[in-house]
């Protein structure tokens, strides 16, 4: 399986036309560049948000560009203290124009499973999907580009159950 980096994937956001999606399924993440201020925050440390300016300033631009970027996270509860950190950043990529909502994992629907072995996606234009892939420390290991339409139609199925049932970020009280 072929893998890209994060930076290439995220190269996508400059090509894609409409709608992007993200399905987050897991309860931590390791990311070189979070680690340092995941680790101030731990400590109760102030944080200047600056390693979030390059995410920020391209969700602004896609946003500004008519773009929508979306996110469902699937959380357990009580939280992991990453997604409690994560929750509490949130904020400020609605505020860049991304769309977050929660989604409660022992509130997933009846009898859901999960395309791509269950990992993480981003779902662009309903027809291109960048699968993640992950170390056991949750670090990122690459992207796998999936065009396959049965493979895709299933995420875009669960994309849009989700959605619905997934609490926006602005009602959603961990």
């Amino acid at each position: 399986m072929e893998l890209i980096t994060s930076a290439q994937r995220d190269e996508l956001f400059r090509s894609f036309e409409r709608d992007a999606f993200h399905l987050e399924l897991r309860d931590d993440y390791g990311s070189p560049v979070e680690d340092t201020p995941y680790a101030r925050w731990r400590r109760g440390e102030p944080d200047d948000y600056k390693w979030l300016d390059p995410w920020m300033s391209l969700m602004r631009r896609v946003a500004g560009e008519g773009k929508t970027v979306r996110r469902v996270r699937v959380v357990t509860e009580p939280h992991s203290q990453y997604v409690t950190w994560e929750h509490s950043l949130t904020h400020l990529n609605i505020e860049a124009g991304e769309d977050i909502r929660w989604l409660r994992r022992h509130q997933l629907p009846e009898g859901t499973t999960f395309p791509v072995q269950g990992n993480d996606w981003w779902l662009y234009d309903d027809r291109l999907l960048a699968v993640g892939h992950f170390d056991s420390e949750g670090r990122v290991l690459g992207s796998e580009i999936i065009e396959d339409p049965g493979i895709v139609s299933e995420c875009v199925r669960l994309r849009d159950l989700f959605w619905v049932v997934a609490i926006p970020h602005t009602e959603y009280k961990p």
